[in-house]
């Protein structure tokens, strides 16, 4: 089978990793996956915001927990998150939030490639609506304008990764 059909059939969202860093060689190569993702008149609407400080990973954890009612650790301690933004002034509303998605899409495949576990990581899009959101664009040195589309988190798996799940019988259809 092709290389790349057997990882997009392969990939695995994993929620439990090892606390040992993704190698910035390995990184690099996902963060430079995720940068050739298709965008919407190909105005690269997104940004990619890399965290691997545990301080600064447990503060968006924190805030992303808030948005879900809950104190856990919604990023299952990964030892590296990268937040997908997009302008939605790039384009508009509907597709900078597609073009983020194909970024996500993109780092997962990359990730899993090279060895590396990842999972999406919803409430990107409400933590950066809220106060505390808008504050840490402004520290990171972003404009507030953008939008929250996922959390990619990196990692080596802990444990072992679940099998794939049947897929539906009718998923494709046909119509000739």
């Amino acid at each position: 089978m092709n290389e790349t059909l057997k990882i997009l059939k392969e990939r695995r969202s994993v929620r439990r990793y090892e606390a040992r860093p993704v190698e910035r060689e390995k990184l690099d190569a996902i963060l430079e996956a995720g940068k050739y993702a298709p965008s919407a008149k190909g105005q690269q609407s997104v940004t990619m915001v890399v965290l691997t400080k545990r301080e600064d990973i447990a503060e968006l954890s924190a805030l992303n927990a808030a948005v879900m009612g809950t104190s856990s650790d919604p990023f299952f301690g990964a030892p590296c998150v990268v937040v997908v933004l997009a302008d939605p002034e790039a384009t508009n509303a509907a597709n900078a939030q597609r073009d983020g998605s194909l970024t996500m899409g993109n780092l997962m495949n990359a990730a899993w490639s090279l060895g590396v576990a990842s999972c999406w990581i919803n409430r990107a899009e409400e933590v950066f609506a809220e106060p505390q959101g808008k504050a840490l664009l402004r520290r990171w040195g972003l404009p507030e304008r953008l939008m929250g589309v996922g959390n990619c988190i990196l990692g080596y798996a802990a444990g072992e990764i679940p099998a794939p799940k049947p897929r539906k019988a009718d998923f494709v259809k046909f119509v000739d």
